[in-house]
């Protein structure tokens, strides 16, 4: 298949394939005219490629795990599966730092708020007293 119908296949840009197959995640062969011609196993492992990307992979460890899954043994899956928790673990640790910043703007966003907020309430208490000034309270006459 053309490049075009395997990006309409695999939900993949066009930009993408070609990307996919420069850092050598992809391979494709190319016809006389030089047009890139794709077997119908492309379709799934651009979906797999895709997935590993939006689990944080980046295009070089993409390059060091698809060999385990082209052709599986107790070896590289064992090293696959360790690259895997590393990936992880960085990850996690990214996570974490993102809520910490988080809590931090949180923080920073509440310290902001509080002014304002005691301003709107002295505002609320001036404007209840100058409602009450304008009436009158039953007065109590001395004898």
């Amino acid at each position: 298949m053309r490049i075009g119908e395997l990006a309409a296949r695999s939900d993949a840009s066009v930009r993408s394939l070609r990307y996919y197959e420069e850092q050598g995640l992809l391979t494709s062969s190319r016809s006389a005219s030089g047009q890139r011609h794709f077997t119908e196993a492309e379709v799934e492992r651009v979906r797999f490629i895709q997935r590993l990307y939006a689990a944080g992979l980046s295009s070089r460890t993409i390059c060091e795990l698809l060999p385990c899954v082209d052709t599986p043994s107790e070896g590289n899956s064992d090293a696959a599966l360790e690259r895997m928790a590393q990936e992880r673990n960085r990850l996690c640790g990214h996570i974490d730092e993102l809520m910490r910043t988080r809590d931090a703007l949180d923080g920073l966003m509440a310290s902001a708020r509080a002014p304002r907020e005691s301003e709107a309430l002295a505002q609320s208490v001036r404007a209840r007293r100058g409602s009450s000034e304008g009436t009158s309270a039953p007065r109590v006459l001395e004898s």
